[in-house]
């Protein structure tokens, strides 16, 4: 038998011959989309993590969103108050700015308008909202707001001790720096907007409570009982507060 002839009569045995490269076999195997085409993402390729488990795209991330925020108004707030305690170049144009518009409004107005931050008014706001949230089972969110409300207080009172600062019209009085009211008008209005979130579909309460608060630290500026910089720290100090509520009230309607 002629080479040839042997050729073509094992041509057919898979037992003797070379390797051959088959292709059908793997595309067999590859994932396809609804529309049965190969896919085009890596999604659709992505390897298997630990234990045969898909693996995670994008990473999960390791520290909390909030780190980045409260470290920058915390740094602001210590830059505000060595100004404040050195008297610094930061308070030429806070005080130009308090000359400029205090009493600019009637007093009748821009008191009404602080009364929002007093006690009295703002406190029982945020209570109703953590008896509330406390009623309806999401008792942790309640102890969140009304651990940062019994907060303002105790950072707010020695600070005015420390810095001393005197007031826009009462410059032989102390203790103004930085605003109770507007720490409190913020800390209990706002507190009170993000236990309610998860029960309204709305975004009223949160805007409510943005514009009491801006309303509080408005007459309080504009009445001459704080400087800018004293309403801006307090700001500053009680956004830290507010986003540990967010991140405590912020999960879904139980």
């Amino acid at each position: 038998m002629s080479e040839t002839d042997r050729s073509r009569a094992t041509g057919g045995d898979t037992g003797t011959g070379l390797p051959q490269r088959r292709t059908g076999h793997a595309f067999a195997h590859t994932p396809l989309r609804s529309d049965g085409r190969p896919p085009q993402t890596p999604r659709g390729a992505r390897q298997p993590g630990p234990g045969g488990r898909p693996g995670t795209i994008p990473p999960v991330p390791g520290r909390p969103a909030i780190l980045l925020p409260t470290a920058l108004c915390l740094g602001l707030f210590a830059l505000i108050t060595w100004q404040v305690l050195v008297s610094g170049p930061l308070l030429v144009p806070d005080h130009a700015l308090s000359r400029a518009v205090v009493r600019t409004v009637p007093d009748a107005v821009t008191e009404r308008l602080a009364d929002l931050g007093n006690v009295p008014v703002a406190v029982p706001v945020l209570a109703l909202a953590v008896a509330y949230a406390a009623w309806r089972g999401r008792r942790l969110a309640a102890l969140a707001a009304g651990l940062a409300m019994a907060l303002v207080p105790a950072l707010i009172v020695p600070l005015k001790a420390w810095t001393a600062r005197p007031g826009p019209l009462e410059p032989w009085a102390a203790g103004y720096f930085p605003s109770g009211h507007t720490a409190t008008s913020l800390t209990a209005y706002v507190g009170a907007a993000l236990l309610l979130a998860p029960y309204t579909r709305r975004r009223w309460p949160m805007a409510a409570a943005l514009v009491l608060s801006a309303a509080t630290a408005t007459g309080l500026v504009l009445r001459g009982f704080h400087w800018p910089l004293d309403v801006l720290a307090s700001v500053l100090l009680c956004v830290p507060l507010l986003l540990g509520v967010r991140r405590v009230a912020g999960g879904r309607r139980p």
